[in-house]
């Protein structure tokens, strides 16, 4: 698939931002793709996540500066 003619969908909640998929790590180490969707507009912050098979709404977004890192 060519990303250039690729699109994102529109937010239905603000309408002009668009539903970009983020993807995460699991306790395992495994990767999880299409973990949450958020909206680029930063202004309207609607989110979907999956968390341990539930499916959560425009959950608080905290900054990823206090996030301490992991080591492993």
């Amino acid at each position: 698939m060519d990303p250039a003619s690729f699109s994102f969908p529109k937010c239905q909640k603000c309408k002009s931002g668009d539903l970009v998929p983020l993807s995460d790590f699991g306790s395992q180490g495994a990767a999880i793709h299409f973990k949450a969707w958020v909206c680029t507009n930063p202004d309207c912050g609607f989110n979907l996540k999956i968390r341990n098979g539930d499916l959560y709404m425009d959950e608080p977004i905290a900054s990823g500066a206090v996030h301490t890192p992991r080591y492993r």
